[in-house]
């Protein structure tokens, strides 16, 4: 396992600009009606991660992991063309083992089918073992065998000075944090004062940066001080220290550290608009952010009715309904191309194919 972040697969390789995630959801924005259905997709995806994850047991760590691979398999594969209940799982079963906490595959596809079943209404996920290992064949093979993920949750403990701590119990959440950027990089000698609730809210705004790309664009030393520069209202601070100032002596860019700060607020508001289907009001979040709500008009020609009802905001039945569509068109065009020649048969349809 590599322990300098800077020499690692993650930095030299999976660190994409934009302009590869917009080409990287070319095929699938094809088959939607507005584009930004495609970013509720992903924090529509990345909670079936943690909720399937949590019933496995899994620590917050191995989930994380989960989430990036998932993102990494869609560099280089549609939605449209595959499964991605079937990789979530297949994600989660390599995550688990990655993180040294293996679950026995038996026990993945048997939560796996009970939880999509009951919440996300997928009705044929395969029962047989084999399939999931076929697809952890795929999954790692468009990793490139790259499972080495680096968190921020490291250098937040590092800013705070919590690692000692950490390691006398490695059981405990922080015990989990792994190998990252050393905090000597970040050039700090102070340590910034946090009260044990302002921590738990940092350590909760890193988990929901991961329903975002940013895991994708941006080393985990530059994630890791948003959360204080979010809750820095609820520091204990010595009267000698500013938050600011000690941010500002980091040796990391405040510009960029802004621009993810604001990318973070943009998450929340489009999480503010992503409805639970339990909820009895459909005028209440799903998940509670501290960013308002901004009201975005939308288009939505041939979308279904759960939609059309609550323009202000997408539900997961609408989601899930979205994804078996856009499968279906897919489908349908490769079958029957417009040119009437022979489609190229693509490799991940013929795996989400035999898959399912």
């Amino acid at each position: 396992m590599a322990t300098d972040f800077w020499a690692s697969s993650h930095y030299k390789r999976w660190l994409v600009d934009r302009s590869t995630l917009r080409q990287a959801r070319a095929d699938d924005l094809q088959y939607v009606d507005d584009p930004e259905h495609l970013e509720f997709l992903g924090i529509y995806f990345s909670n079936a991660i943690a909720k399937l994850g949590k019933k496995l047991q899994l620590r917050q760590r191995a989930i994380a992991t989960a989430t990036v691979f998932f993102r990494r398999f869609y560099l280089k594969n549609s939605y449209c063309e595959t499964d991605p209940f079937l990789v979530i799982s297949a994600c989660i079963y390599v995550a688990a083992k990655a993180e040294e906490s293996p679950v026995h595959i038996k026990n993945v596809v048997t939560e796996s089918r009970s939880l999509f079943s009951h919440q996300y209404n997928v009705k044929h996920f395969p029962s047989d073992n084999s399939k999931l290992a076929e697809v952890e064949f795929y999954l790692v093979d468009d990793l490139e065998c790259d499972l080495t993920i680096f968190h921020p949750y490291r250098t937040l403990m590092a800013l705070c000075k919590k690692e000692s701590a950490a390691h006398d119990n490695e059981e405990t959440e922080a015990g989990e944090l792994g190998v990252g950027v050393d905090s000597d990089d970040l050039h700090f000698d102070e340590k910034l004062e946090m009260s044990e609730s302002a921590l738990q809210m940092a350590w909760s705004i890193i988990n929901d940066s991961y329903r975002s790309n940013l895991c994708l664009l941006y080393p985990p030393h530059l994630v890791a001080p948003q959360p204080r520069r979010s809750s820095r209202t609820h520091i204990e601070q010595k009267k000698s220290q500013d938050p600011i100032a000690f941010l500002a002596d980091l040796n990391v860019s405040l510009p960029l550290i802004a621009t993810i700060s604001q990318e973070i607020l943009s998450l929340y508001a489009l999480w503010d608009r992503y409805k639970d289907d339990n909820l009895p009001d459909a005028t209440v979040s799903a998940r509670p952010s501290p960013a308002s709500s901004s009201n975005k008009s939308a288009s939505h020609a041939g979308t279904p009715r759960s939609v059309q009802d609550n323009a202000d905001g997408v539900t997961p039945t609408f989601l899930g309904a979205l994804v078996m569509k856009m499968r279906e068109g897919r489908l349908s065009d490769i079958s029957h191309p417009p040119t009437a020649r022979p489609a190229a048969v693509n490799k991940m349809l013929e795996r989400a194919q035999a898959a399912g």
